[in-house]
Protein backbone atom coordinates (compact mmCIF):
# COMPACT_ATOMS: atom_id res chain seq x y z
CA UNK A 1 0.00 0.00 0.00
CA UNK A 2 1.47 3.51 -0.93
CA UNK A 3 1.60 6.16 1.47
CA UNK A 4 -0.72 9.68 0.29
CA UNK A 5 1.51 12.66 1.10
CA UNK A 6 -0.28 16.22 0.72
CA UNK A 7 -3.55 17.42 1.63
CA UNK A 8 -7.12 17.18 -0.22
CA UNK A 9 -9.19 19.26 -1.76
CA UNK A 10 -11.81 19.82 0.61
CA UNK A 11 -8.81 20.22 3.60
CA UNK A 12 -7.29 23.20 1.48
CA UNK A 13 -10.95 25.10 1.38
CA UNK A 14 -11.57 24.43 4.76
CA UNK A 15 -8.44 25.77 5.95
CA UNK A 16 -8.71 29.14 3.43
CA UNK A 17 -12.11 29.53 4.56
CA UNK A 18 -11.39 29.63 8.46
CA UNK A 19 -8.84 32.24 7.53
CA UNK A 20 -11.33 34.10 5.77
CA UNK A 21 -13.20 34.57 8.66
CA UNK A 22 -10.71 35.16 10.92
CA UNK A 23 -9.54 38.04 8.82
CA UNK A 24 -13.19 39.23 9.09
CA UNK A 25 -13.45 39.21 12.40
CA UNK A 26 -10.45 40.19 14.14
CA UNK A 27 -10.26 43.77 13.05
CA UNK A 28 -13.73 43.98 14.07
CA UNK A 29 -13.11 42.86 17.77
CA UNK A 30 -9.62 44.71 18.06
CA UNK A 31 -10.31 48.28 16.12
CA UNK A 32 -11.39 51.43 17.43
CA UNK A 33 -14.40 51.70 15.43
CA UNK A 34 -13.26 54.29 12.52
CA UNK A 35 -12.83 52.39 9.45
CA UNK A 36 -10.29 53.74 6.89
CA UNK A 37 -13.63 54.46 4.72
CA UNK A 38 -15.28 56.33 7.23
CA UNK A 39 -12.58 58.15 8.06
CA UNK A 40 -11.84 59.49 4.61
CA UNK A 41 -15.80 60.03 4.07
CA UNK A 42 -15.25 62.22 6.79
CA UNK A 43 -12.48 64.09 5.45
CA UNK A 44 -14.34 64.48 2.57
CA UNK A 45 -17.24 66.03 4.19
CA UNK A 46 -15.16 68.47 5.53
CA UNK A 47 -13.09 69.50 2.32
CA UNK A 48 -16.51 69.51 0.25
CA UNK A 49 -17.81 71.83 3.60
CA UNK A 50 -14.84 74.56 2.91
CA UNK A 51 -15.12 74.17 -1.09
CA UNK A 52 -18.69 75.21 -0.65
CA UNK A 53 -18.54 78.00 1.61
CA UNK A 54 -15.79 79.52 -0.78
CA UNK A 55 -18.07 79.22 -3.92
CA UNK A 56 -21.14 80.31 -1.74
CA UNK A 57 -19.04 83.76 -0.99
CA UNK A 58 -18.09 84.26 -4.14
CA UNK A 59 -21.68 83.96 -5.82
CA UNK A 60 -23.66 85.82 -3.17
CA UNK A 61 -20.87 88.70 -2.61
CA UNK A 62 -21.18 87.97 0.90
CA UNK A 63 -18.90 86.15 3.56
CA UNK A 64 -19.26 82.77 4.54
CA UNK A 65 -18.42 80.60 7.50
CA UNK A 66 -17.83 76.91 8.51
CA UNK A 67 -17.88 76.67 12.61
CA UNK A 68 -16.07 73.38 13.10
CA UNK A 69 -16.77 72.46 16.66
CA UNK A 70 -14.00 69.71 17.99
CA UNK A 71 -15.48 68.53 21.77
CA UNK A 72 -18.74 67.06 19.44
CA UNK A 73 -17.82 66.83 16.01
CA UNK A 74 -19.64 68.45 14.06
CA UNK A 75 -19.57 71.36 11.51
CA UNK A 76 -22.13 74.07 10.93
CA UNK A 77 -22.32 76.61 8.30
CA UNK A 78 -23.63 79.69 7.59
CA UNK A 79 -25.13 78.85 3.89
CA UNK A 80 -27.19 75.65 5.40
CA UNK A 81 -29.39 74.77 8.51
CA UNK A 82 -28.19 71.40 9.18
CA UNK A 83 -25.44 70.15 11.28
CA UNK A 84 -22.94 67.76 10.16
CA UNK A 85 -21.93 65.21 12.26
CA UNK A 86 -18.30 63.76 11.79
CA UNK A 87 -17.78 59.98 13.44
CA UNK A 88 -17.16 60.42 17.12
CA UNK A 89 -13.81 58.76 17.58
CA UNK A 90 -12.06 61.10 15.23
CA UNK A 91 -9.55 63.55 16.74
CA UNK A 92 -10.12 66.61 15.25
CA UNK A 93 -7.33 69.31 15.74
CA UNK A 94 -7.62 73.16 14.40
CA UNK A 95 -4.65 75.16 13.20
CA UNK A 96 -6.17 79.08 13.05
CA UNK A 97 -5.45 82.50 14.33
CA UNK A 98 -6.49 83.48 17.46
CA UNK A 99 -8.99 85.76 15.95
CA UNK A 100 -10.80 83.13 14.39
CA UNK A 101 -11.05 80.50 17.49
CA UNK A 102 -14.35 81.11 19.22
CA UNK A 103 -13.51 79.03 22.08
CA UNK A 104 -10.58 76.32 23.43
CA UNK A 105 -12.73 73.31 21.16
CA UNK A 106 -14.53 75.63 18.35
CA UNK A 107 -12.98 77.73 15.09
CA UNK A 108 -14.80 79.43 12.49
CA UNK A 109 -13.05 79.30 8.74
CA UNK A 110 -14.20 82.49 6.87
CA UNK A 111 -14.47 83.04 3.36
CA UNK A 112 -14.70 86.46 1.64
CA UNK A 113 -16.47 87.37 -1.41
CA UNK A 114 -12.74 87.80 -3.75
CA UNK A 115 -12.37 83.98 -3.04
CA UNK A 116 -9.78 84.73 -0.52
CA UNK A 117 -10.36 83.24 3.03
CA UNK A 118 -8.57 83.65 6.63
CA UNK A 119 -6.38 80.40 6.36
CA UNK A 120 -6.05 77.57 9.05
CA UNK A 121 -6.13 73.69 8.98
CA UNK A 122 -8.00 71.24 10.03
CA UNK A 123 -6.25 67.72 11.38
CA UNK A 124 -8.63 64.77 11.63
CA UNK A 125 -6.80 61.71 12.64
CA UNK A 126 -7.43 57.38 13.40
CA UNK A 127 -6.21 56.31 16.18
CA UNK A 128 -6.79 52.60 15.06
CA UNK A 129 -3.10 51.19 15.80
CA UNK A 130 0.05 52.45 16.90
CA UNK A 131 0.39 54.80 14.04
CA UNK A 132 -2.37 56.97 13.51
CA UNK A 133 -4.08 57.55 9.76
CA UNK A 134 -3.83 61.16 9.48
CA UNK A 135 -5.25 63.89 6.64
CA UNK A 136 -4.47 67.09 6.61
CA UNK A 137 -7.37 69.91 5.14
CA UNK A 138 -5.74 72.99 4.51
CA UNK A 139 -7.16 76.33 3.38
CA UNK A 140 -4.93 78.81 1.59
CA UNK A 141 -5.39 82.07 2.93
CA UNK A 142 -4.90 83.94 -0.53
CA UNK A 143 -6.97 81.80 -2.75
CA UNK A 144 -9.72 80.13 -0.44
CA UNK A 145 -9.04 76.58 -1.82
CA UNK A 146 -9.29 73.50 0.37
CA UNK A 147 -6.47 70.95 -0.40
CA UNK A 148 -6.47 67.16 1.82
CA UNK A 149 -3.30 65.54 1.77
CA UNK A 150 -2.58 61.99 4.11
CA UNK A 151 0.41 60.86 6.17
CA UNK A 152 1.02 58.38 8.42
CA UNK A 153 1.57 60.01 12.02
CA UNK A 154 3.89 57.57 14.36
CA UNK A 155 2.61 58.40 18.21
Amino acid sequence: MRCQRGFTLLEIILVVAIAAIIATLVPRLFGDGVSGAELKSNVRTVAAAMKLARDVAINTRRDAFVTVHVDNRELTTTYDERVVKLHPQLVIKLFTSQADQINDQSASFRFYPDGSSNGGRITILSNATDTARRFDVDIDWLTGRATVTDSVEKQ
